[in-house]
C-alpha cells in the first residue's frame, strides 16, 4: 500500500535543497507511481544546482530514476507492459509522441519536450523528479524493464551508458575496425568506451588532465587502447604516431566547458572522418554579460578540406537506452569500475559537489542517490 507522502529534496534556489514531504497523488488509469531505488548524478545536476539551467523552483531534480513499480493503472500497464513488483528505468525525456519530430523518430527533439527534473512543484502532481522516495509517472513517458536481481548502482548506469550507446556509436555509425577517440574520461567518456568496444572499434583513445590520472586508469581497464595526458602529452603528435599520420575515424567530445577539445578533434580527424560533439561548453561573463562560449581558432575551412562530418549529440533514443540495458544484464563488463559512491537522498547536496571536484580529498566518477526505503 503507498504512503500518503514522499520525503524529497527539493531546489528553492541555486544551491539550495531542502528536504520536504510532498502528497503521493493517487493513479489513474495512464500513470503509474515508481518507487525509487537509485538516481544516477551528473553534470547537469551540478549545472542545475548551481542554476546555470535557469530552471523553475522549487522542483525536485533528478533525471535518470531506477525503481519498482508500486501502483500502476490499467492502460499504463498494457501500454508499458509492465505491472506493479516491476523494475524500470525511465527514460529522462517526457515528448509528445504525436508531433512530426516525434512521429519521424526524433523524439527528442520534440518542440513540447520536458524533462522530469526541470517541471516544478507548481505542475501537479508535483513529484517529477527522482530526489524523492516515490516518483509519477506521466502517460508519455517511457519506461524499460530490467533485472530486478542487479545491484541498484549498477542497474541504474543504463542512462550514461544509453549516452555511450548513441554518442560514441548510432549517430557516427561506429563499426568493426574503426579507431575512435574520446575526449573526457567521465563517466560518458568511460560509457563511450564500453559502447565503442561493444561496437567492434579496432582501436579507442581515451584523453583527460593529469588530474584524471585515476578515471584514464579505469578507462585502460574498460576496453580504451590509449590514454593520453593532455597536460603532458601533445595529444596530436600522440595520435600521428598511434594511426601512421591517418588520424582516427571517429571523435567524440564529452568534455565539458573546454573549448579546447573542439578545435583539437580537427586535427585528430582523419580526411572524411566524423565528429560528435556531446559535451557543453556553457557560459563566460564579458563585461558583465552572460555570453555563450565560443571555440578560439576554430577553422571552418578544415572542415571543409577534409570533409568533416561534425553532428551534435542532445539525449538518448529508446534504441541506445536497449542497448545499454542489455549489456548491463549480461554480467559481461566490469561496470562497477565505474561507479565510485553512494549518497543517501539527504546528503544530495554533498553528491553534486563531490561531483564538482568541491569536496577536498574527493572525487567520483559515476554516483547515485539511495532513498530509504
Amino acid at each position: 500500500m503507498l504512503p500518503k507522502k514522499t520525503f524529497a529534496m527539493v531546489q528553492t534556489g541555486p544551491r539550495k535543497l531542502e528536504r520536504r514531504d510532498l502528497p503521493i497523488p493517487p493513479v489513474s488509469a495512464d500513470s503509474a507511481i515508481l518507487r525509487i531505488e537509485a538516481c544516477g548524478i551528473c553534470g547537469s545536476d551540478h549545472e542545475q544546482y548551481e542554476g546555470v539551467l535557469n530552471t523553475p523552483y522549487p522542483v525536485v531534480p533528478g533525471h535518470e530514476p531506477l525503481g519498482i513499480i508500486e501502483a500502476i493503472g490499467d492502460t499504463a500497464a498494457k501500454r508499458w507492459r509492465v505491472d506493479v513488483g516491476d523494475r524500470v528505468c525511465v527514460e529522462t525525456m517526457l515528448s509528445c509522441h504525436c508531433c512530426s519530430t516525434c512521429l519521424g523518430g526524433h523524439y527528442h527533439l520534440c518542440d513540447r519536450r520536458q524533462i522530469y527534473s526541470y517541471i516544478p512543484l507548481t505542475v501537479a502532481p508535483g513529484i517529477w523528479g527522482a530526489y524523492s522516495q516515490y516518483m509519477y509517472l506521466a502517460p508519455n513517458a517511457i519506461v524499460h524493464r530490467i533485472d530486478k536481481s542487479l545491484p541498484p548502482e549498477i542497474a541504474v548506469m543504463f542512462n550514461p551508458l544509453g549516452a555511450g550507446f548513441r554518442w560514441a556509436v548510432e549517430l557516427p555509425g561506429t563499426s568493426v575496425g574503426d579507431t575512435v577517440m574520446i575526449l573526457g574520461p567521465g563517466q560518458r567518456g568511460l560509457a563511450s568506451v564500453v559502447a565503442a568496444r561493444h561496437a567492434g572499434a579496432a582501436t579507442i583513445i581515451v584523453t583527460g588532465l593529469a588530474a584524471d590520472a585515476k578515471k584514464l586508469a579505469v578507462a585502460r581497464a574498460l576496453g580504451a587502447d590509449y590514454t593520453i595526458d593532455v597536460d603532458n602529452e601533445d595529444p596530436k603528435q600522440r595520435v600521428r604516431e598511434i594511426t601512421a599520420g591517418r588520424g582516427v575515424d571517429i571523435v567524440v567530445d564529452v568534455t565539458s566547458y573546454a573549448t579546447q577539445p573542439v578545435r583539437g578533434a580537427l586535427d585528430y580527424v582523419r580526411r572524411g572522418g566524423t565528429i560528435v560533439l556531446a559535451g557543453v561548453k556553457g557560459f563566460t561573463t564579458q563585461d558583465g554579460k552572460r555570453r555563450q562560449k565560443t571555440v578560439p581558432d576554430f577553422i571552418s575551412d578544415m572542415v571543409v578540406w577534409k570533409e568533416i562530418t561534425i553532428k551534435g549529440a542532445i539525449g538518448v533514443l529508446s534504441s541506445g537506452y536497449r542497448k545499454a540495458i542489455d549489456l548491463i544484464e549480461s554480467r559481461k563488463v566490469p561496470l562497477a569500475l565505474m561507479h565510485t559512491h553512494d549518497f543517501a537522498l539527504e546528503d544530495a547536496d554533498l553528491a553534486i559537489r563531490t561531483l564538482a571536484r568541491q569536496v577536498d580529498g574527493e572525487g567520483s566518477i559515476h554516483s547515485c542517490l539511495i532513498p530509504p526505503s
